[in-house]
């Protein structure tokens, strides 16, 4: 799994932004978090899931509910947008 070569990433301190370029289906801008640009990190490795969730436990203090949780809907709707490669 991979994040999509038509969507470029910004970081700033606070904030992740998803941009995709004008080969992109998507339209718009995505906002997040620090940790959006963690699993974007991540994703850009080639990481599965489940090896995104183990990587967010150990860098994170947070149950393994709420991790599981938050990183599959980020992939899920990232999915949805069009950017993620498979």
């Amino acid at each position: 799994m991979k994040l999509n070569k038509n969507f470029l990433v910004h970081k700033t301190a606070n904030e992740t932004i998803i941009v995709p370029s004008g080969k992109a289906k998507f339209s718009g801008v995505v906002r997040g978090n620090v940790t959006l640009g963690v699993i974007l990190d991540l994703l850009q490795k080639g990481m599965t899931t489940e090896e995104i969730i183990s990587n967010m436990k150990e860098r994170y203090d947070a149950s393994d509910e709420v991790i599981r949780n938050d990183v599959v809907t980020t992939v899920s709707q990232l999915r949805e947008i069009g950017a993620i490669d498979d």
